[in-house]
């Protein structure tokens, strides 16, 4: 370990993830959320022609693109929230109203 990678004595040790690498895992997960997003879309599209689903998925796919723009902009936490909550929303919106 170099002097330079060693935490000052009065600073505490960081626990976690950096701010950096937050904003990476977020980017990625929204991403990946987003591609599988389009993936049910596509396939719900298939089996149901609907205005409804294309409204669930489409808000969904909004989302994912607001959560991953949030996350450049430095704000994980919001983003993950609304990730969350999005998520759980689209999936009740697809049990609930489109089943």
């Amino acid at each position: 370990m170099s002097d330079s990678d060693q935490v000052p004595p009065d600073q505490p040790e960081r626990a976690g993830l950096t701010p950096r690498q937050a904003r990476r895992l977020r980017i990625a997960a929204a991403s990946l959320l987003m591609a599988a997003a389009g993936v049910l879309l596509g396939i719900r599209l298939a089996s149901r022609s609907s205005v409804l689903v294309v409204g669930v998925y489409g808000l969904l796919l909004i989302l994912c693109g607001l959560v991953i723009e949030l996350s450049r902009r430095g704000r994980t936490r919001l983003g993950s929230y609304l990730m969350g909550a999005g998520l759980v929303a689209a999936l009740l919106m697809d049990v609930v109203v489109l089943s």
